[in-house]
């Protein structure tokens, strides 16, 4: 073996450490038991007699020279915490924090509301956002010659006219009811899709949680009394709710629902325009015309439906004045949920 080869790697091997792990490599793979200068010292009884003496000196001065290498450098290393600095690295400064995401607060309030409906027996379903028109209006009871279908029309997909972005979470009561039998206890969340103006209280994008129930003898006072436990939950056990007639093409009767202000107790504020009641929701009991399209039997079976804005709810429950807050991506609103 030539010694001269041996010390060349060592030296190089010697000029990239820069911890005590790697030291201690060095170390083990020349100094070891089966390192490259015990395979030396091996080598010297296979030498010619008059080449071991000579041999065997440069053997132990090699071996003495990476000891005393080691010792300094070893030192060093300890001295300075186990690491010396490379390329320039300060590794005295702090590293860089990796900043912990959090739960938006849309997202927040609608696991909130599932959890809810969830225990009261209703099943979570999602639904596309691209539905066909027969389930977003016409099996709805929203035909094509309905005036309100002025509020919910949406975008078309070009080269699709039978084909838009849904305008309420609602076509997925259609879809279940065609796939499914009664009974069934569903809520819908899911973004939705309007051509309303932008400001501070719409957006032509947002979210809705729609929840049905189909069964035998379903009541209007059975939707009163989900409805009020779930406001209850949301907004705490000290608020009033009341009903007011309304209209929508898919229920009837149908009823827009208010709870007390939460501000200032029913008494009236700013929030609530001096009225003293914040509206929620609306709802209703399911058409005997939207069982008529999807199949179902209305003299036998009855049922209830809600939709709600989450971003109502939000704003609402956070005191929020702004819906375009919740989309701006500003870390200084989104870190105070």
């Amino acid at each position: 073996m030539d010694i001269n080869l041996v010390q060349e790697k060592i030296e190089n091997d010697l000029a990239g450490i820069a911890s005590l792990q790697a030291l201690e490599e060095v170390r083990v793979k020349y100094l070891g038991r089966k390192g490259l200068i015990a395979e030396l010292t091996g080598s010297i009884p296979a030498l010619p007699v008059e080449q071991r003496v000579a041999f065997g000196k440069e053997v132990n001065a090699l071996k003495n020279k990476l000891l005393n290498f080691i010792g300094e450098k070893g030192k060093a290393l300890k001295a300075k915490g186990g690491i010396l600095k490379k390329n320039n690295l300060d590794i005295g400064m702090p590293g860089i924090a990796r900043e912990l995401g959090s739960i938006h607060p849309i997202t927040r309030i609608i696991d909130e509301i599932c959890t809810i409906f969830n225990r009261m027996g209703f099943s979570v379903v999602q639904g596309p956002e691209v539905e066909t028109e027969y389930n977003n209006f016409t099996g709805l009871n929203i035909p094509l010659e309905h005036p309100s279908r002025d509020a919910f029309d949406t975008f078309y997909l070009k080269n699709y006219s039978k084909l838009l972005l849904r305008s309420h979470t609602s076509p997925v009561q259609v879809r279940a009811m065609k796939a499914h039998k009664p009974p069934l206890a569903i809520i819908v969340p899911g973004r939705v899709y309007r051509p309303d103006a932008v400001d501070a209280s719409h957006l032509f994008m947002f979210h809705q949680i729609e929840g049905f129930l189909v069964d035998t003898n379903i009541r209007f006072s059975d939707l009163k009394g989900i409805l009020g436990l779930f406001a209850k939950n949301v907004f705490g056990q000290d608020i009033k709710m009341r009903f007011r007639p309304h209209f929508f093409p898919f229920t009837e009767p149908s009823a827009e629902v208010d709870i007390s202000c939460i501000i200032c107790k029913g008494k009236g504020c700013s929030v609530c325009g001096r009225k003293g009641w914040l509206e929620i929701l609306g709802c209703g009991m399911i058409h005997p015309n939207v069982f008529k399209q999807v199949g179902y039997d209305a003299k036998k079976y009855t049922g209830f439906a809600f939709g709600m804005g989450i971003e109502r709810i939000a704003m609402l429950k956070y005191g929020i004045n702004d819906i375009r807050l919740f989309f701006e991506n500003d870390l200084r609103f989104l870190k105070q949920f």
